[in-house]
């Protein structure tokens, strides 16, 4: 089958047709299947089977932000929101929505409102979401492969004949979802005068690349897919949005182009003027930062949804439920399944679902797995799903206000990431507790045993092993030295999760995804008179994983056992540089 997927991922609805993958019809309308009974409710932490203090520390680091960096803020403010299963066990605002009324150039400074006249960050402060406006597209997308009147296999110009023109009479529906189009990433249909004209740049703009062979992100995808929508389904795409996505699931505060009778409880973005923006419109407030959407009346494919932290949190419900939330169902089971599935396996580090991207460490950190799915936005947005731990993150904040300039890189996002991957408890194997790598960049974190005699060879190494990296960049090694500690080699180990095979590791290594599961290690150790067994942990300046947990560690001779962490003398003896011994 394409793309190494299975019909058992996919359930009884997934059929495989001509080598691709379709979904059996669903009757039309948003309710059409059985729904589910969760919906989301305010709790503790522990309700939520979250770590109170790594929640605590979320907050305190997304507060550090609102301060000066190397260069300014990296937000004025944000809205955190974080849960687990049903239960929202943090939802904070801190800082500011509104508080410059303009932007000074010359000396790179925001030009405040009055004290009076700014606005505090509050619960329900509605963002204006940029890109991540992209997956309410792709989900109304899903929903109409579902129905039978769009396939994802099928070339776009099968439904919009103007599309084809200029050699992109192949592109496939999927490769619009996938970014591997060839379009480039960007193009000023706002400079064109009339919306015919903006079409018609679509229309003429040429592949970079032919289709399907490289991933590149490009809004112009999503609008694509905008035109694709409209056109088979008769309806524009802000009506589609409300009628097949928002009022379903009571998202009242989820809409193209608000009112402006909700101007006070949106977050300002960004002072646009020339040169640093397409358009020279002052402060933004109200309405959508994006040039393009702006120039195409507020509601596009890629860009113009507004919505607030709890509305975002019951769509992540939803998709995490599969589908459902409440009464009320918007996609089935396989149809989720779709868009957290990598269709990207030919391009290695640019993971994607259909709409979704998957495993980004840049801004998911150590929420980070094959499966996790999310998307950011330009003005500061951002939604993390981790079906793995049933966990859900999302940052708002305003980090174009009141210049782009301002902002670099997904710091907080990361930072709130970790924190949240962090207050998912990693139980010790054996005991109260488990020696832990850390989650720190740029470290080398060492845990050694004490020298043993393994002369009389058969030693082996046996423990508990857990592990949770950034792929590559940050390696966990086991290696041993017998002269003291003045030169190491690497031992080559197995490990085993639950009723599964052994899987050898002769490079006497791992990084990566291990799913999140406790391993059985078994490691023969080189016969020597004063042997050292270490493990090694090294993360780079970036991004890290969960990190290593390591528990039970003992060495044995056929009956002889030559050191258990078991017996307090053995531990004691242990050196733990940058590890710790945890509870969770």
């Amino acid at each position: 089958m394409r793309y190494g997927m299975t019909r058992r991922q996919f359930g009884r609805g997934a059929l495989v047709l001509g080598g691709a993958l379709t979904l059996a019809p669903l009757p039309a309308g948003p309710a059409a299947a059985a729904p589910g009974r969760t919906t989301l409710r305010h709790g503790s932490p522990e309700r939520a089977g979250l770590l109170p203090a790594h929640l605590r520390r979320l907050v305190t680091d997304a507060e550090a932000f609102l301060g000066p960096s190397p260069r300014r803020p990296w937000y004025a403010g944000a809205v955190l929101l974080a849960g687990r299963g049903g239960t929202v066990a943090l939802h904070q605002p801190i800082g500011k929505a509104v508080r410059y009324a303009d932007y000074d150039a010359t000396t790179d400074t925001g030009v405040e409102f009055p004290p009076e006249r700014q606005i505090d960050m509050a619960e329900d402060t509605v963002f204006d979401l940029a890109s991540v406006s992209k997956l309410f597209t792709s989900i109304l997308a899903v929903q109409q492969i579902e129905r039978g009147t769009l396939e994802l296999e099928a070339k776009v110009a099968s439904y919009l004949p103007e599309f084809g023109a200029a050699g992109k009479q192949d592109v496939t529906v999927r490769q619009l979802l996938t970014h591997t189009s060839g379009f480039r990433a960007w193009i000023p249909l706002y400079n064109a005068p009339t919306y015919e004209e903006k079409l018609r740049l679509v229309w003429n703009e040429a592949p970079l690349n032919p289709p399907g062979t490289r991933y590149l992100y490009s809004d112009l995808n999503l609008i694509s897919l905008q035109l694709v929508l409209e056109r088979i389904t008769g309806r524009p795409l802000d009506a589609l949005l409300h009628d097949e996505i928002t009022a379903p699931l009571g998202m009242h505060r989820t809409r193209y182009n608000p009112p402006a009778s909700w101007r006070p409880r949106i977050a300002a973005t960004e002072v646009a003027r020339r040169p640093w923006s397409g358009l020279d419109r002052g402060l933004v407030w109200g309405e959508v930062h994006d040039e393009n959407a702006f120039a195409l009346g507020g509601v596009a494919g890629h860009a113009g949804v507004f919505s607030c932290a709890w509305d975002l949190a019951v769509l992540g419900r939803t998709l995490l439920d599969g589908g459902s939330y409440g009464k009320a169902r918007i996609l089935r089971p396989e149809s989720v399944e779709l868009m957290f599935t990598d269709f990207n396996t030919a391009f290695p580090g640019d993971e994607h679902g259909l709409g979704f991207e998957l495993y980004q460490h840049w801004y998911m950190g150590a929420m980070a797995t094959p499966r996790t799915a999310g998307h950011t936005g330009f003005t500061g947005t951002s939604l993390v799903l981790d079906p793995t731990t049933d966990s859900f993150l999302i940052v708002l904040g305003n980090s174009v206000h009141p210049v782009r300039g301002w902002r670099s890189g997904s710091a907080p996002r990361v930072a709130a990431a970790n924190n949240l991957a962090r207050a998912v408890a990693v139980h010790p194997r054996h005991g109260r507790t488990a020696w832990f790598s850390g989650m720190a960049n740029a470290t080398t974190a060492t845990l050694a045993l004490p020298a043993l005699d393994t002369s009389g060879g058969g030693a082996v190494l046996r423990c508990a092993l857990w592990w949770d990296t950034e792929p590559q960049a940050d390696p966990l090694v086991l290696e041993a030295s017998a002269d003291g500690g003045t030169t190491w080699r690497r031992v080559p180990f197995g490990t085993a999760r639950p009723g599964e095979e052994t899987v050898e590791h002769p490079a006497g290594s791992v990084s990566g995804w291990s799913g999140r599961v406790w391993h059985r290690l078994t490691a023969a150790l080189p016969a020597e008179r004063a042997l050292i067994v270490r493990w090694r942990y090294t993360t780079d300046r970036l991004y890290v994983g969960r990190g290593v947990y390591v528990d039970g560690l003992r060495v044995e001779t056929g009956d002889e056992v030559l050191f258990s962490e078991t017996r307090p003398a053995d531990r004691a003896r242990l050196a733990a540089s940058g590890w710790t011994a945890s509870a969770d």
